[in-house]
């Protein structure tokens, strides 16, 4: 062994860098191999990952608190607040390595606690026809969102993820989609300006879409649909229902769960897509079915069949909230505002269009083939 080749090894202090250089190690005597350092790796692991954790769950605290006291959504006000920190956060260091595995990580779990939410009986009880209206819907918004994306010149990918956010339950749908879609440059601050454009959509639908379905004439169980089968929160389809009538307001819940519901085969099915695709490197494809689906779909399983007790149900719920924040917030803190501002305000367009869409699509439906 070269004795540069041995100041260059005994110099790597980091972890990456010793890597690097260890095949030079073979040509050592064994006593002298002992002398690299000895940390376990899962210490090393969690004392890089642990800051950016932290930092992502102070932040989600933070939003949670204005959310609670002086108002709007807190998926939102946590990637904003995430956003406006992030020029703090350099790349490489142990907080954003941390953020990066918040966001994928936590992420998951959150997704997979969803199923707490949703018992397969309530929907159900729906009928098959208000399932069509709903499936019918959330195809409709998909196919639209690639549509308006490609004709406004950005990948299909981010149709998708726009799409399928409009289409199903919002700022979880984004984050759950990007999930599974394959890993680039651009996918991060897709993801934000998705969450930003859509839970703004939202907002704007619970307080437009309530009156808009009464000028209508329709009765409250039939505008309880519309404002299910519309609205991309959850959060913003309980309000706007509830403002109108309690059976409004329940009903609105039940057909929002049935979209919640739908995520497990959406995502899936976008898996899919994407792992059989060839494009893009090896390394950037989704698993074919990724264990948070599994966990989803098992939460449907036990909360229909009532083996999840009322207590567990809502720390489960509360849980996958925190998690989901605690998430978005990561997203932000990982994605500077300009790296948003960078995707152009063209997809403003595809949003509006997907939303529209979706509304023409279901409020047709309700009137021609639905009569209530």
């Amino acid at each position: 062994m070269r004795a540069g080749d041995w100041v260059a090894w005994r110099g790597a202090e980091n972890y990456g860098e010793i890597d690097r250089v260890l095949p030079l190690a073979t040509h050592l005597p064994p006593a002298t191999a002992l002398t690299r350092p000895t940390r376990p790796r899962i210490f090393a692991r969690v004392q890089a990952l642990l800051p950016g954790i932290i930092l992502a769950a102070v932040v989600a605290g933070a939003a949670a608190f204005v959310s609670a006291n002086v108002g709007g959504p807190v998926m939102l006000l946590a990637l904003l607040i995430g956003m406006a920190l992030a020029p703090a956060i350099e790349k490489g260091t142990k907080p954003s390595a941390g953020v990066l595995f918040a966001s994928k990580r936590i992420l998951r779990v959150g997704i997979a606690l969803l199923g707490a939410r949703v018992v397969l009986g309530d929907v159900v009880a729906l009928g098959w026809s208000v399932a069509v209206l709903v499936i019918g819907g959330m195809v409709c918004a998909i196919a639209m969102g690639v549509f308006a994306a490609r004709a406004l010149g950005h990948t299909r990918q981010f149709g998708v993820l726009l799409g399928g956010a409009t289409a199903i339950c919002g700022a979880s749908a984004a984050l759950a989609i990007s999930a599974v879609l394959p890993r680039g440059p651009e996918l991060e601050r897709q993801t934000a300006f998705t969450v930003i454009i859509v839970t703004s959509l939202s907002t704007a639908a619970m307080v437009i879409y309530p009156s808009l379905f009464q000028l209508f004439g329709l009765e409250d169980r039939a505008i309880g649909i519309l404002l299910g089968a519309t609205i991309h929160d959850v959060a913003q389809v309980v309000g706007a229902g509830f403002a109108v009538s309690t059976e409004a307001g329940e009903t609105a819940t039940i057909v929002k769960l049935f979209r919640v519901a739908l995520l497990l085969p959406v995502i899936f099915i976008i898996g899919l897509v994407y792992a059989a695709s060839r494009d893009g490197p090896a390394g950037d494809k989704p698993q074919l079915v990724p264990v948070f689906l599994l966990g989803f779909a098992a939460l449907v399983v036990a909360n229909s069949i009532g083996l999840v007790p009322a207590s567990f149900e809502t720390a489960l719920r509360t849980l996958s909230q925190a998690c989901l924040v605690t998430a978005i917030a990561a997203v932000g803190l990982a994605t500077p505002i300009k790296d948003v501002t960078e995707v152009g305000w063209a997809p403003l367009g595809a949003a509006v269009a997907t939303t529209v869409a979706l509304l023409v699509f279901c409020l047709a439906g309700l009137l021609f083939f639905l009569p209530s």
